[in-house]
């Protein structure tokens, strides 16, 4: 099968290509830009770039011939937002550049296109010894989660009126080898001992590493199960912040050094703040 993968320079873009490489596959990773990227070079890869992903980039030499998309790129969850309007922003590429690659991958012959959503669309938390499920209600809340949503309604309207399949996986926070973001800066923090305000948080958190992630999207790229169908994924065991940070110094063999400060003071020191 030749698949192609979106956001290939990526953390979960790169993972996708190594498994599909291992499986025999054809790979056409898709960059933004050629010049800085690229990683990965093997007989089975064909590179493509296409630029920023807005309402006109142009698919479809990287669609040609291809079975199967994974769309792994979008303008990502960003902290210190600069964008006068951040859901304009999300959405020119989240929504429209998705819209887009999905009409051509329609308009090129494409089978299936497995889509990177994220849990964000089902809200920012449940109650305690509640779960989200794929039946849920969707409740983003932020620019990012919002432009998530309105990227799987782009996408299922697309398959509505053609032969593309579509598959929504929406995955809490990923980890691994190579994991950037936050996650990355918590490891940081965790290496220098920098003492951390999150020894009393009592909250459950699903996590998922990469490789379970990658086992999923590998797995709905061409199962006829998975047609038309919305999953979320996690790892079978949920933990708490302070859990989490606990393991990840074990892991590094590092002291951990945690303050006892209450989960509520938090949330007020961060709305102060402006986070």
């Amino acid at each position: 099968m030749r698949v192609a993968v979106t956001g290939a320079s990526g953390f979960v873009g790169q993972a996708v290509i190594a498994r599909l490489l291992s499986c025999q596959h054809d790979v056409h990773a898709v960059f933004r830009s050629l010049d800085k990227n690229a990683p990965i070079l093997a007989q089975a890869i064909q590179t493509f770039s296409v630029g920023h992903i807005k309402v006109d980039t142009d698919w479809t030499d990287a669609l040609t011939g291809v079975n199967c998309v994974v769309h792994c790129a979008a303008r990502a969850h960003v902290m210190n937002e600069t964008e006068t309007d951040a859901l304009a922003a999300y959405r020119a590429v989240n929504v429209t550049g998705t819209r887009r690659l999905a009409e051509q991958a329609a308009k090129t012959g494409v089978h299936r296109l497995v889509y990177l959503s994220s849990i964000k669309v089902n809200g920012e938390q449940t109650f305690s010894g509640d779960f989200f499920t794929c039946l849920d209600k969707p409740f983003a809340t932020d620019p990012y989660g919002i432009s998530k949503w309105e990227a799987e309604q782009a996408l299922h309207e697309v398959s509505e009126k053609t032969d593309l399949e579509v598959v929504i996986i929406r995955p809490p926070l990923i980890y691994g080898a190579g994991v950037k973001g936050n996650f990355l800066s918590l490891l940081a923090w965790l290496s220098r001992g920098v003492p951390l305000p999150l020894g009393a948080i009592q909250n459950q958190r699903s996590l998922v590493g990469i490789d379970n992630l990658v086992d999923l999207i590998i797995t709905c790229i061409d199962h006829p199960a998975a047609k038309n169908q919305t999953f979320l994924v996690s790892d079978d065991e949920d933990l708490s912040t302070t859990e989490l940070v606990q393991r990840l110094g074990a892991a590094l063999n590092k002291p951990v050094r945690l303050l006892p400060v209450p989960a509520s003071l938090l949330g007020l020191v961060a709305r102060l703040m402006g986070r």
